[in-house]
Protein backbone atom coordinates (compact mmCIF):
# COMPACT_ATOMS: atom_id res chain seq x y z
CA UNK A 1 0.00 0.00 0.00
CA UNK A 2 1.12 3.59 -0.54
CA UNK A 3 0.28 7.23 -0.20
CA UNK A 4 0.77 9.69 -3.05
CA UNK A 5 2.12 13.23 -2.73
CA UNK A 6 1.63 15.61 -5.65
CA UNK A 7 3.52 18.82 -4.89
CA UNK A 8 3.14 21.97 -6.99
CA UNK A 9 3.03 19.99 -10.23
CA UNK A 10 3.17 21.92 -13.49
CA UNK A 11 2.73 20.74 -17.08
CA UNK A 12 3.67 22.74 -20.17
CA UNK A 13 3.40 21.96 -23.86
CA UNK A 14 5.86 24.39 -25.37
CA UNK A 15 4.85 27.85 -24.16
CA UNK A 16 1.37 26.71 -23.12
CA UNK A 17 0.92 25.77 -19.47
CA UNK A 18 -1.97 23.36 -18.90
CA UNK A 19 -1.44 22.36 -15.25
CA UNK A 20 -0.84 25.22 -12.83
CA UNK A 21 0.88 24.11 -9.64
CA UNK A 22 -1.48 21.38 -8.41
CA UNK A 23 -0.80 19.92 -4.94
CA UNK A 24 -2.69 16.91 -3.51
CA UNK A 25 -1.82 14.62 -0.60
CA UNK A 26 -3.50 11.22 -1.03
CA UNK A 27 -3.60 8.94 2.00
CA UNK A 28 -2.86 5.23 1.97
CA UNK A 29 -6.00 3.34 0.90
CA UNK A 30 -7.90 6.50 -0.08
CA UNK A 31 -9.96 6.82 -3.26
CA UNK A 32 -9.52 10.29 -4.73
CA UNK A 33 -11.68 11.32 -7.69
CA UNK A 34 -10.51 14.08 -10.03
CA UNK A 35 -13.54 15.62 -11.73
CA UNK A 36 -14.00 18.45 -14.17
CA UNK A 37 -15.10 19.32 -17.71
CA UNK A 38 -13.28 18.24 -20.85
CA UNK A 39 -9.92 19.97 -21.23
CA UNK A 40 -9.52 20.87 -17.55
CA UNK A 41 -6.31 18.81 -17.16
CA UNK A 42 -7.60 15.88 -15.10
CA UNK A 43 -6.37 13.11 -17.41
CA UNK A 44 -3.06 14.91 -17.94
CA UNK A 45 -2.55 14.96 -14.16
CA UNK A 46 -3.35 11.24 -13.91
CA UNK A 47 -0.96 10.43 -16.76
CA UNK A 48 1.83 12.33 -14.99
CA UNK A 49 1.29 10.18 -11.89
CA UNK A 50 1.40 7.11 -14.15
CA UNK A 51 4.59 8.25 -15.86
CA UNK A 52 2.95 8.47 -19.28
CA UNK A 53 3.51 12.24 -19.34
CA UNK A 54 6.68 14.00 -18.15
CA UNK A 55 6.14 16.73 -15.58
CA UNK A 56 7.44 20.23 -16.27
CA UNK A 57 7.81 21.21 -12.64
CA UNK A 58 7.07 20.06 -9.12
CA UNK A 59 7.33 16.60 -7.59
CA UNK A 60 5.33 13.37 -7.45
CA UNK A 61 6.10 10.69 -4.88
CA UNK A 62 4.54 7.28 -4.28
CA UNK A 63 5.10 5.55 -0.93
CA UNK A 64 7.69 8.18 -0.06
CA UNK A 65 9.71 7.62 -3.23
CA UNK A 66 10.03 10.43 -5.77
CA UNK A 67 8.98 9.01 -9.15
CA UNK A 68 9.51 12.02 -11.43
CA UNK A 69 12.09 10.21 -13.56
CA UNK A 70 10.91 6.62 -13.13
CA UNK A 71 9.39 4.65 -16.00
CA UNK A 72 5.74 3.54 -15.55
CA UNK A 73 6.80 -0.08 -15.00
CA UNK A 74 8.95 0.97 -12.06
CA UNK A 75 6.23 2.96 -10.22
CA UNK A 76 4.26 -0.04 -8.87
CA UNK A 77 1.01 1.25 -10.35
CA UNK A 78 -1.73 -0.36 -12.45
CA UNK A 79 -3.97 1.60 -14.80
CA UNK A 80 -7.50 0.93 -16.08
CA UNK A 81 -8.50 2.80 -19.26
CA UNK A 82 -11.91 3.61 -20.71
CA UNK A 83 -11.34 1.50 -23.85
CA UNK A 84 -10.44 -1.72 -21.93
CA UNK A 85 -7.27 -2.27 -24.07
CA UNK A 86 -7.73 -6.08 -24.18
CA UNK A 87 -5.92 -8.34 -26.63
CA UNK A 88 -8.72 -9.69 -28.91
CA UNK A 89 -6.90 -12.94 -29.78
CA UNK A 90 -6.28 -13.89 -26.13
CA UNK A 91 -8.63 -15.54 -23.68
CA UNK A 92 -9.80 -13.75 -20.54
CA UNK A 93 -7.28 -15.79 -18.54
CA UNK A 94 -4.39 -14.85 -20.83
CA UNK A 95 -5.38 -11.17 -20.86
CA UNK A 96 -5.38 -11.10 -17.07
CA UNK A 97 -2.16 -13.09 -16.83
CA UNK A 98 -0.22 -11.22 -19.52
CA UNK A 99 1.53 -8.72 -17.25
CA UNK A 100 2.61 -11.44 -14.83
CA UNK A 101 3.97 -13.58 -17.68
CA UNK A 102 6.01 -10.65 -19.00
CA UNK A 103 7.36 -10.15 -15.46
CA UNK A 104 8.48 -13.79 -15.42
CA UNK A 105 6.30 -14.94 -12.52
CA UNK A 106 5.97 -18.73 -11.96
CA UNK A 107 3.03 -20.44 -13.68
CA UNK A 108 1.44 -21.62 -10.43
CA UNK A 109 1.59 -18.13 -8.97
CA UNK A 110 0.05 -16.68 -12.14
CA UNK A 111 -2.82 -19.17 -12.07
CA UNK A 112 -3.44 -18.58 -8.39
CA UNK A 113 -3.53 -14.81 -8.78
CA UNK A 114 -5.74 -14.88 -11.88
CA UNK A 115 -8.22 -17.32 -10.36
CA UNK A 116 -8.40 -15.28 -7.15
CA UNK A 117 -9.08 -12.06 -9.08
CA UNK A 118 -11.58 -13.81 -11.36
CA UNK A 119 -13.52 -15.05 -8.33
CA UNK A 120 -13.53 -11.56 -6.84
CA UNK A 121 -14.86 -10.10 -10.11
CA UNK A 122 -17.27 -12.98 -10.89
CA UNK A 123 -15.32 -13.91 -14.03
CA UNK A 124 -14.47 -17.52 -13.12
CA UNK A 125 -16.87 -18.97 -15.69
CA UNK A 126 -15.54 -16.71 -18.45
CA UNK A 127 -11.80 -17.38 -18.30
CA UNK A 128 -11.68 -19.28 -21.60
CA UNK A 129 -13.72 -16.75 -23.58
CA UNK A 130 -12.35 -14.12 -25.95
CA UNK A 131 -13.14 -10.40 -25.44
CA UNK A 132 -15.56 -10.38 -28.39
CA UNK A 133 -17.72 -12.89 -26.51
CA UNK A 134 -18.13 -10.57 -23.52
CA UNK A 135 -20.43 -7.66 -22.72
CA UNK A 136 -19.04 -4.20 -22.12
CA UNK A 137 -19.29 -4.61 -18.35
CA UNK A 138 -17.51 -7.97 -18.47
CA UNK A 139 -14.71 -6.51 -20.58
CA UNK A 140 -14.23 -3.72 -18.08
CA UNK A 141 -14.07 -6.27 -15.25
CA UNK A 142 -11.38 -8.15 -17.18
CA UNK A 143 -9.40 -4.90 -17.51
CA UNK A 144 -9.78 -4.38 -13.76
CA UNK A 145 -8.74 -7.97 -13.13
CA UNK A 146 -5.60 -7.49 -15.17
CA UNK A 147 -4.73 -4.59 -12.85
CA UNK A 148 -5.65 -6.46 -9.65
CA UNK A 149 -3.46 -9.53 -10.33
CA UNK A 150 -0.39 -7.30 -10.31
CA UNK A 151 -1.14 -6.38 -6.68
CA UNK A 152 0.04 -2.79 -7.23
CA UNK A 153 0.48 -0.08 -4.62
CA UNK A 154 -1.75 2.30 -6.60
CA UNK A 155 -4.71 1.96 -8.97
CA UNK A 156 -5.21 4.65 -11.61
CA UNK A 157 -8.59 4.82 -13.37
CA UNK A 158 -8.98 6.99 -16.48
CA UNK A 159 -12.74 7.37 -17.11
CA UNK A 160 -13.24 3.58 -17.04
CA UNK A 161 -17.04 3.68 -17.34
CA UNK A 162 -17.42 6.20 -20.18
CA UNK A 163 -18.16 3.55 -22.83
CA UNK A 164 -20.91 1.81 -20.85
CA UNK A 165 -24.65 2.47 -20.97
CA UNK A 166 -26.31 4.30 -18.06
CA UNK A 167 -27.62 1.22 -16.23
CA UNK A 168 -24.31 -0.62 -16.50
CA UNK A 169 -22.40 2.45 -15.30
CA UNK A 170 -24.41 2.40 -12.07
CA UNK A 171 -23.69 -1.30 -11.54
CA UNK A 172 -19.97 -0.96 -12.32
CA UNK A 173 -19.71 2.11 -10.11
CA UNK A 174 -20.93 0.08 -7.15
CA UNK A 175 -18.57 -2.77 -8.02
CA UNK A 176 -15.54 -0.47 -8.23
CA UNK A 177 -16.37 1.12 -4.88
CA UNK A 178 -16.82 -2.28 -3.17
CA UNK A 179 -13.68 -3.63 -4.80
CA UNK A 180 -11.57 -0.65 -3.76
CA UNK A 181 -12.81 -0.92 -0.18
CA UNK A 182 -12.09 -4.65 0.01
CA UNK A 183 -8.59 -4.28 -1.46
CA UNK A 184 -7.86 -1.01 0.42
CA UNK A 185 -5.57 0.06 -2.43
CA UNK A 186 -4.78 3.74 -2.88
CA UNK A 187 -6.70 4.87 -5.97
CA UNK A 188 -6.83 7.91 -8.23
CA UNK A 189 -9.91 8.04 -10.43
CA UNK A 190 -10.64 10.51 -13.26
CA UNK A 191 -14.15 11.25 -14.53
CA UNK A 192 -16.23 14.06 -16.02
CA UNK A 193 -19.39 12.55 -14.49
CA UNK A 194 -20.25 14.36 -11.27
CA UNK A 195 -22.61 11.59 -10.06
CA UNK A 196 -19.77 9.10 -10.45
CA UNK A 197 -17.48 11.48 -8.59
CA UNK A 198 -19.87 12.14 -5.70
CA UNK A 199 -20.72 8.49 -5.10
CA UNK A 200 -17.22 7.02 -5.44
CA UNK A 201 -14.90 9.50 -3.79
CA UNK A 202 -13.49 9.67 -0.30
CA UNK A 203 -12.38 13.12 -1.43
CA UNK A 204 -12.95 15.10 -4.62
CA UNK A 205 -10.54 17.26 -6.60
CA UNK A 206 -12.53 19.68 -8.77
CA UNK A 207 -10.36 20.84 -11.68
CA UNK A 208 -10.89 23.92 -13.82
CA UNK A 209 -8.45 24.98 -16.57
CA UNK A 210 -5.50 23.23 -14.96
CA UNK A 211 -6.20 24.46 -11.42
CA UNK A 212 -7.51 22.40 -8.48
CA UNK A 213 -10.32 24.75 -7.45
CA UNK A 214 -11.36 22.71 -4.39
CA UNK A 215 -10.22 19.53 -2.65
CA UNK A 216 -12.60 18.17 -0.02
CA UNK A 217 -15.16 15.47 0.76
CA UNK A 218 -18.09 15.26 -1.67
CA UNK A 219 -20.62 16.48 0.90
CA UNK A 220 -18.46 19.44 1.95
CA UNK A 221 -18.04 20.47 -1.67
CA UNK A 222 -21.79 20.21 -2.21
CA UNK A 223 -22.63 22.14 0.98
CA UNK A 224 -19.86 24.77 0.84
CA UNK A 225 -18.49 25.17 -2.70
CA UNK A 226 -15.42 27.38 -2.73
CA UNK A 227 -16.13 29.11 -6.05
CA UNK A 228 -18.90 29.79 -8.52
CA UNK A 229 -17.33 27.23 -10.87
CA UNK A 230 -17.41 24.44 -8.26
CA UNK A 231 -20.95 25.40 -7.20
CA UNK A 232 -22.15 25.25 -10.79
CA UNK A 233 -20.34 22.04 -11.71
CA UNK A 234 -21.35 19.92 -8.70
CA UNK A 235 -25.09 19.32 -8.49
CA UNK A 236 -27.68 18.43 -11.11
CA UNK A 237 -29.37 20.59 -12.24
CA UNK A 238 -26.60 23.05 -11.46
CA UNK A 239 -26.92 25.79 -8.87
CA UNK A 240 -28.91 28.89 -9.82
CA UNK A 241 -26.89 32.13 -9.76
CA UNK A 242 -28.65 35.47 -9.28
CA UNK A 243 -27.00 38.90 -9.17
CA UNK A 244 -28.01 41.00 -6.19
CA UNK A 245 -26.97 43.21 -3.31
CA UNK A 246 -26.96 42.87 0.48
CA UNK A 247 -28.94 45.71 2.06
CA UNK A 248 -27.30 48.37 4.23
CA UNK A 249 -28.26 46.59 7.47
CA UNK A 250 -27.08 43.16 6.33
CA UNK A 251 -30.55 41.71 6.91
CA UNK A 252 -31.84 41.03 3.42
CA UNK A 253 -30.73 40.46 -0.18
CA UNK A 254 -32.19 42.52 -2.99
CA UNK A 255 -32.05 40.67 -6.29
CA UNK A 256 -31.23 42.77 -9.33
CA UNK A 257 -34.36 44.45 -10.74
CA UNK A 258 -36.63 42.49 -8.48
CA UNK A 259 -37.64 41.00 -5.14
CA UNK A 260 -35.92 40.94 -1.76
CA UNK A 261 -35.08 37.83 0.27
CA UNK A 262 -35.98 38.64 3.87
CA UNK A 263 -35.83 36.82 7.21
CA UNK A 264 -32.34 35.53 6.51
CA UNK A 265 -30.42 34.25 9.54
CA UNK A 266 -27.15 33.73 7.68
CA UNK A 267 -24.33 36.15 8.50
CA UNK A 268 -24.61 39.01 6.05
CA UNK A 269 -23.48 41.91 8.24
CA UNK A 270 -19.89 41.87 7.00
CA UNK A 271 -21.16 42.25 3.45
CA UNK A 272 -23.72 45.02 4.04
CA UNK A 273 -24.17 47.22 0.99
CA UNK A 274 -22.01 45.16 -1.35
CA UNK A 275 -22.87 43.49 -4.64
CA UNK A 276 -22.95 39.71 -4.54
CA UNK A 277 -23.79 36.69 -6.63
CA UNK A 278 -26.44 34.65 -4.83
CA UNK A 279 -26.31 30.90 -5.35
CA UNK A 280 -29.26 28.67 -4.52
CA UNK A 281 -29.70 25.04 -5.51
CA UNK A 282 -32.89 23.97 -7.32
CA UNK A 283 -33.88 21.70 -4.41
CA UNK A 284 -33.54 24.59 -1.94
CA UNK A 285 -36.31 26.65 -3.54
CA UNK A 286 -39.52 25.55 -1.80
CA UNK A 287 -43.13 26.08 -2.85
CA UNK A 288 -45.07 28.00 -0.17
CA UNK A 289 -48.53 29.42 0.34
CA UNK A 290 -49.42 32.59 -1.54
CA UNK A 291 -48.22 35.58 0.45
CA UNK A 292 -45.28 33.76 2.07
CA UNK A 293 -43.10 33.74 -1.03
CA UNK A 294 -39.88 35.57 -1.79
CA UNK A 295 -40.86 35.57 -5.47
CA UNK A 296 -42.82 33.68 -8.11
CA UNK A 297 -41.42 31.41 -10.78
CA UNK A 298 -43.12 31.63 -14.17
CA UNK A 299 -42.86 28.05 -15.42
CA UNK A 300 -41.39 27.33 -18.83
CA UNK A 301 -40.11 23.81 -19.52
CA UNK A 302 -41.41 21.15 -17.09
CA UNK A 303 -39.56 17.82 -16.82
CA UNK A 304 -41.36 14.99 -15.01
CA UNK A 305 -38.76 12.47 -13.72
CA UNK A 306 -40.98 10.26 -11.58
CA UNK A 307 -39.48 10.82 -8.15
CA UNK A 308 -39.52 14.58 -8.68
CA UNK A 309 -40.29 17.34 -11.18
CA UNK A 310 -37.85 19.89 -12.60
CA UNK A 311 -39.34 23.24 -13.51
CA UNK A 312 -37.32 25.70 -15.59
CA UNK A 313 -38.57 29.27 -15.73
CA UNK A 314 -37.97 32.91 -14.82
CA UNK A 315 -38.35 34.62 -11.47
CA UNK A 316 -41.11 37.21 -11.19
CA UNK A 317 -41.66 39.74 -8.44
CA UNK A 318 -45.06 39.27 -6.78
CA UNK A 319 -47.70 41.13 -8.77
CA UNK A 320 -45.42 41.82 -11.73
CA UNK A 321 -46.77 41.36 -15.24
CA UNK A 322 -43.60 39.95 -16.80
CA UNK A 323 -40.42 38.12 -15.78
CA UNK A 324 -38.02 40.56 -14.15
CA UNK A 325 -35.16 38.65 -12.55
CA UNK A 326 -32.60 36.87 -14.66
CA UNK A 327 -29.91 34.46 -13.59
CA UNK A 328 -26.32 34.38 -14.83
CA UNK A 329 -26.67 31.38 -17.15
CA UNK A 330 -29.12 29.80 -19.55
CA UNK A 331 -30.55 33.15 -20.71
CA UNK A 332 -31.92 33.88 -17.25
CA UNK A 333 -33.54 30.49 -16.71
CA UNK A 334 -33.86 29.33 -13.11
CA UNK A 335 -34.37 25.65 -12.19
CA UNK A 336 -36.51 24.37 -9.31
CA UNK A 337 -36.75 20.77 -8.14
CA UNK A 338 -40.16 19.83 -6.73
CA UNK A 339 -40.61 16.47 -4.94
CA UNK A 340 -43.17 13.88 -6.03
CA UNK A 341 -45.71 14.32 -8.81
CA UNK A 342 -46.21 18.08 -8.61
CA UNK A 343 -48.63 19.20 -11.31
CA UNK A 344 -47.14 22.22 -13.06
CA UNK A 345 -47.91 23.52 -16.55
CA UNK A 346 -46.13 26.02 -18.73
CA UNK A 347 -47.14 29.56 -17.74
CA UNK A 348 -48.06 28.67 -14.15
CA UNK A 349 -46.70 30.99 -11.46
CA UNK A 350 -45.31 29.18 -8.44
CA UNK A 351 -44.84 31.02 -5.11
CA UNK A 352 -41.35 30.09 -3.90
CA UNK A 353 -39.16 30.76 -0.88
CA UNK A 354 -35.42 30.22 -0.67
CA UNK A 355 -34.51 28.00 2.28
CA UNK A 356 -32.75 30.06 4.92
CA UNK A 357 -29.34 28.68 5.86
CA UNK A 358 -28.86 27.10 2.43
CA UNK A 359 -27.93 30.19 0.44
CA UNK A 360 -24.46 30.72 -1.05
CA UNK A 361 -22.88 34.14 -1.55
CA UNK A 362 -20.00 34.70 -3.95
CA UNK A 363 -17.92 37.68 -4.93
CA UNK A 364 -19.16 38.67 -8.43
CA UNK A 365 -15.64 39.59 -9.60
CA UNK A 366 -13.40 36.80 -8.24
CA UNK A 367 -16.14 34.13 -8.12
CA UNK A 368 -14.91 33.07 -4.67
CA UNK A 369 -17.22 32.17 -1.81
CA UNK A 370 -17.69 34.91 0.77
CA UNK A 371 -15.91 33.57 3.84
CA UNK A 372 -18.50 33.81 6.59
CA UNK A 373 -21.49 32.52 4.65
Amino acid sequence: MADIAIKNVIKRYGDTQVIHGVSIDINDGELIVIVGPSGCGKSTLLRMVAGLEAISGGEISIAGRVVNRLEPKDRDIAMVFQNYALYPHMSVFDNMAYGLKIAGRPKEEIRERVEKAAKLLELSALLERRPRQLSGGQRQRVAMGRAIVRNPSVFLFDEPLSNLDAKLRVQMRLEIRQLQRSLATTSLYVTHDQVEAMTLADRLVVMNQGVAEQIDTPINIYDRPATVFVAGFIGSPSMNFLPGEVDAKGEAIALAQGPRLRSISQKLGNHAGRSITLGVRPEHLQPVAEGEQDFHLEAGVVETLGADVLVHGRLVEAGAAAPQVEGEGGAGIVAVRLPGHAKVAEGDRLPLKAQDGLLHLFDPESGKRLADV
